[in-house]
């Protein structure tokens, strides 16, 4: 059976144009998800976690840098490498369950219409029914989709991106548009899925609450990881190039321009703004 796959890129830079200008969504990004992580991209809207979470999956390229998933190099696959890779390793939740969905099927038949492109393939597939059993959803599976209520139609949706079994699942702001009590239900079938699976899983969200039930979360900030969460600690990252983004907190004690005296003894770092200095002076 599948195993979560590991993440990593390097010197990640994704360029587009906007407006007759390049816009730079991401300017280096070095990072690493273990094999049966969870993990949740946070940051400022325009930082670049959906299109970092995008090149995961495959569905962009990147304008430098190398993306893994796995034993998978995505920026040197080709477009049929790239679809099989999508179809077998790759599960995706869009924003808004009703996007992941179709409408006229119920929740069992869009699992299983989800595994037609892998039945076809020869590939194992676990039963339609075992999957919306994982997710909470088993007593609905033949229900009509307008019938269930916003967070059972979440939990369809995450079956459905579940139906071949990933090794990697995506999730652009699952539990965006839910109140608390459904919201805690869609993420306790996502750490279900972790722990039962061992699937990867990495999620964007602006929800606070939420980022504080994942064991760990990475802060994008400017294109770059600006920060990590791990067990309600933050902790800069220090960038390919040697710079450390602060964190939002001391941002006020270090404005930029600011000189900071770096001090060093007994193999701890310490840094001390000066007072009324700047790099103008």
């Amino acid at each position: 059976m599948k195993a979560g796959l590991g993440v990593s890129t390097r010197g990640l830079v994704h360029i587009y144009r906007a407006e007759g200008h390049d816009v730079a969504a991401l300017s280096g990004v070095d990072l690493v998800v273990d094999p049966g992580e969870v993990v949740g991209l946070l940051g400022p809207s325009g930082a670049g976690k959906s299109t970092l979470l995008t090149l995961f999956g495959g569905l962009m390229r990147p304008s430098a840098g190398r993306v893994r998933v796995g034993e998978h190099e995505l920026s040197t696959m080709t477009e049929p490498e790239l679809d099989r890779f999508r179809a077998a390793d790759v599960g995706i939740i869009l924003q808004g369950a009703v996007r992941n969905l179709l409408p006229y099927l119920t929740a069992r038949q869009n699992v299983e219409f989800a595994q037609r492109s892998a039945v076809r393939a020869g590939r194992g597939v676990p039963a339609a029914g075992e999957v919306l059993e994982l997710v909470g959803l088993g007593h609905a599976a033949t229900a009509p989709l307008d019938s269930l209520p916003p967070g059972q139609l979440q939990l369809a949706a995450l079956a459905v991106s579940l139906a071949s079994r990933p090794g990697l699942l995506l999730g652009d702001e699952p539990t965006s548009q839910l109140h608390h009590t459904s919201r805690d239900v869609v993420l306790d079938a996502l750490h279900r899925v972790n722990e039962e699976w061992g699937t990867t899983i990495v999620v964007v969200t602006h929800d606070p609450d939420v980022a504080a039930r994942l064991p760990r979360t990475v802060t994008i900030r400017d294109g770059r990881v600006g920060s990590e969460g791990r067990a309600g600690e933050e902790y800069a990252v220090v960038s390919a190039d040697g710079s450390l983004p602060l964190p939002a907190a001391a941002v006020d004690a270090f404005p930029p321009g600011a000189l900071v005296r770096v001090h060093h003894v007994d193999g701890v770092w310490t840094l001390i703004p000066q007072v009324g200095g700047s790099s103008d002076d």
